[in-house]
């Protein structure tokens, strides 16, 4: 027999070059083949065990993150990742204020200066078609932490990778991805895209007033994913067709709260969607099935029960551990590894 040459220690180099992802933005998991994405996973699987302690892979590196949305779970792994990779950070939380598209510059020209600075981007933004537009002007790498309403394949890959880590075959596995509207759920769609590629279910339960976008639908189609849209289900319908899958996806709500309007009329709809810890019991006494329930957070009162905090079902909480090593990676293979 011959031995193939893979046959040495892992080199964790060598797994993020796999990736593929290196010198490349990160925007679509459509992007990215199955093979790639489990080279990812690989790579953060290695580097799992020190997601708390500190490596020297990204030393003299620098990572700048532009955050024009607040946020706290994407914003701060993303810089604990580079952080522990041993680089740095260079962080704007309030760019629309505090730099100088205050004064009026262009993302564009921002983007262009900000690369003058650093080896890779992290970047925000409420407007999905301005950066389309206006990324060519960036020098280093742009890692989406969120565009519009859109993509954010960041929190995309991590749900992704919790699924890894939680379930393994992606072939066999059932996901639903349930929102009142998923012409907002980036997250989600994100997801999905993940799901997409690995070869999973996709089992989306939204209403037919808020659809999704056809520029989703498109990227959905473009790589053959398997997946079906149920819209204005009841409870009951909703939680007949939960019993079939492995877990169930809440995008959550990005509306800011000084748009109460907009909040209330999410609140108002998203009520025949809202889970409690009796729903997923039943299920499982029925199929014995366990149900995970996953969420990008932050999430609100009105879509699941607190009561699933402390039990065997919640995955929300525990996906936010995973989410310092899979940016690691994803940091990391950008960038490379000298």
């Amino acid at each position: 027999m011959a031995f193939p040459k893979s046959f040495t220690p892992a080199n964790i180099a060598d797994k993020l070059d796999e990736t593929g992802l290196r010198g490349k933005n990160f925007v679509f998991l459509t992007d990215w083949k199955r093979e790639q994405l489990v080279s990812l996973f690989e790579a953060a699987e290695m580097m799992e065990p020190f997601w708390r302690q500190q490596l020297t892979l990204m030393r003299g590196r620098i990572l700048a993150t532009i955050f024009f949305q607040p946020s706290t779970r994407t914003r701060f792994s993303t810089e604990n990742a580079m952080l522990r990779l041993g680089g740095s950070v260079l962080s704007e939380s309030n760019p629309a204020h505090s730099s100088s598209t205050a004064k009026g510059e262009s993302l564009s020209d921002y983007l262009r200066t900000v690369s003058t600075y650093a080896d890779v981007i992290a970047l925000r933004h409420y407007d999905a078609e301005d950066v389309f537009r206006s990324i060519g002007g960036a020098s280093v790498p742009v890692i989406s932490g969120g565009w519009g309403d859109v993509t954010h394949p960041t929190q995309g890959i991590l749900d992704l990778y919790t699924c890894y880590r939680a379930f393994g075959n992606f072939e066999s596995m059932r996901i639903m991805i349930a929102t009142s509207d998923l012409s907002r759920a980036r997250s989600g769609h994100s997801f999905a895209m993940g799901l997409a590629q690995m070869g999973a279910e996709i089992v989306y339960v939204g209403t037919s007033a808020n659809k999704i976008q056809d520029v989703i639908e498109g990227k959905l189609r473009e790589v053959g994913a398997n997946y079906k849209i149920h819209n204005d289900l009841s409870h009951k319908e909703m939680m007949e067709l939960m019993s079939g899958c492995d877990a169930c996806y809440l995008p959550g709500c990005s509306v800011p709260k000084d748009d109460p309007e907009a909040r209330a009329a999410f609140i108002d709809k998203i009520k025949p969607f809202y889970i409690t810890l009796e729903d997923l019991m039943e299920v499982k006494r029925h199929t014995g099935r366990t149900v995970g329930v996953m969420h990008s957070l932050p999430r609100n009162a009105v879509e699941f029960e607190g009561a699933i905090d402390d039990s065997e079902f919640q995955l929300y909480f525990r996906q936010m551990a995973f989410s310092v090593p899979i940016r690691m990676a994803i940091i990391a293979g950008i960038v490379g590894v000298r």
